[in-house]
């Protein structure tokens, strides 16, 4: 009697289960390979273009003499090379060999489309149309093209092996700093008792230690009214500014579109370094609702934190520039406008105060810029409160007031979980022109509170939502949609990531 050798099912499974799953990874490995190799060559034809850019405003300025940035059409050109060197920055950082997740990639790409929108409007204001031509269209569309690559990518993906390390900087340090008790890098005082009489002087000395300071530089401003133009710029990184308290140490200025300045170049206080962190400031524009577009502060530093700020002027007052910002216990002051831009920010437990404007004008809290379904960006008002201020609360029902209106054609703002004061009008949202964006924007609101919160005569426009659920809502709180889990523990401000 013989024998033939049965073969073990079980292993033949395993096998050819194990052999499946190693094909469907090269698969995928190969894919991946080819697709990281095509987001790179137009991530490299991005930069090429943004220095090109840059190259093409600094021969403007000097072929037209325009070297004095107070010259009209000079401050539109600086605010271009500006931009454009912050985003050849950007640029770099992706094509280097450190790892960064999906979220930052199109967080930095959706920050390169916004420096470039800044740079063409300023120029637009002044009349002064380098950007009319075939290369800034280009550039619009080699980061719209990288930006809809990232995008297939899951959203927890790693680009490449290893995560660029962010090094802890502060035990909570934004919120346990004491003027007492404590120590800073550099005093800012006007009766000359601290290192420096004006704050201006104190970013400079920063400057000039270069890669010699320490990882978080602590600037305290006292109590005093300065009235100066800051710009903290890219490579000033981690800076920590702190004050005696809102309406007690004030960075003022008057600068606005009308008088000269760009919308960009008009902000009384700016900041590009990433992790810029602030507390108890009042920044404040004067310039008033007649001379329109007049910044207070404007920020385009990833990772910023602002606890405790007081934001102060009438048109555009805080200027969302771009990048993730994240406001808790701030009072923000306006009329039209008055948050706005392209970043990805959350305000949470905020006072939003509304303000009166001149007698043919409404008010528009929000004015959302972005400009690409890709880009990852939008404003997110969480658990704060929108109120009249005391000038315009015994005339508010002479003005219709809303939530805000399309700036860009997919616009992108959510309030939840605030409370609405009378004083927004029912429809709750404003066009911006006819209907311009109102099927491409999304706008939404949930479990909001007060007067002003009820959403039967709510627009009716596509873009518009009401959420029921939770669910639906996550998406727009701190940590899914700033990732703030993972950077705003270190400053100690205390936020909650969910709903």
């Amino acid at each position: 009697m013989s024998f033939t050798s049965v073969p073990n099912m079980s292993t033949s499974v395993t096998t050819g289960t194990t052999f499946l799953l190693l094909s469907l990874l090269a698969m995928a490995t190969a894919t991946t390979g080819s697709h990281l190799k095509q987001v790179t060559e137009v991530v490299q034809m991005a930069r090429t273009m943004v220095v090109q850019s840059r190259n093409l405003a600094k021969a403007s300025m000097s072929l037209y003499g325009l070297h004095n940035t107070m010259h009209y059409h000079g401050m539109g050109l600086a605010d271009c090379i500006k931009l454009y060197d912050e985003s050849e920055s950007r640029l770099s950082v992706l094509l280097s060999s450190r790892g960064f997740t999906v979220d930052d990639a199109r967080t930095w790409l959706s920050g390169v489309l916004a420096n470039h929108r800044s740079c063409s409007e300023g120029l637009g204001q002044k009349d002064f149309g380098i950007q009319e031509h075939g290369q800034g269209r280009n550039l619009t569309s080699l980061v719209s093209e990288a930006l809809a690559l990232y995008a297939m990518y899951g959203k927890e993906a790693v680009v490449e092996q290893e995560l660029m390390h962010r090094p802890r900087l502060g035990g909570k340090l934004l919120t346990s700093w004491n003027p007492t008790t404590s120590k800073a890098d550099f005093v800012v005082s006007k009766d000359g008792s601290g290192t420096h009489k004006t704050i201006n002087d104190a970013v400079a000395a920063v400057a000039r230690i270069g890669n010699n300071r320490r990882p978080r530089v602590i600037i305290y401003v006292k109590a005093g009214v300065y009235n100066e133009k800051v710009d903290i710029d890219k490579n000033l990184k981690n800076i920590m500014l702190v004050g005696d308290g809102m309406d007690k140490t004030i960075v003022t200025g008057n600068r606005n579109v009308p008088d000269g300045s760009t919308t960009y170049g008009s902000a009384t206080f700016g900041v590009s370094g990433d992790g810029f962190w602030a507390r108890d400031v009042t920044f404040e524009n004067t310039a008033g609702p007649h001379k329109h577009q007049a910044v207070a502060l404007r920020v385009s530093s990833d990772h910023s934190v602002f606890y405790r700020c007081s934001i102060k002027g009438y048109q555009d007052s805080l200027f969302l520039h771009s990048l993730r910002q994240f406001y808790r216990d701030c009072h923000i002051h306006g009329t039209i406008d008055y948050i706005f831009g392209d970043a990805s920010a959350v305000l949470q437990n905020c006072d939003i105060f509304v303000k009166r404007p001149m007698d043919h004008q409404s008010n528009m809290v929000t004015a959302q810029g972005r400009d690409d379904p890709n880009e990852n960006t939008g404003i997110s008002i969480v658990e704060s409160r929108v109120r009249p201020a005391p000038d315009f609360d015994s005339v508010k029902h002479l003005f219709k007031s809303y939530l805000g209106r399309p700036w860009k054609k997919y616009s992108r703002t959510v309030f939840m979980k605030t409370d609405l004061d009378g004083l927004i009008d029912p429809k709750g949202w404003n066009e911006w022109s006819g209907s311009f964006a109102l099927s491409t924007l999304y706008y939404a609101e949930y479990r909001n509170t007060g007067n002003g919160a009820s959403i039967g005569n709510r627009v009716k426009w596509p873009g518009f939502h009401v959420f029921n659920r939770a669910e639906e809502a996550n998406p727009f709180t701190v940590n899914r949609f700033i990732q703030g889990e993972l950077w705003i523990p270190e400053t100690g401000v205390p936020f909650n990531s969910r709903l």
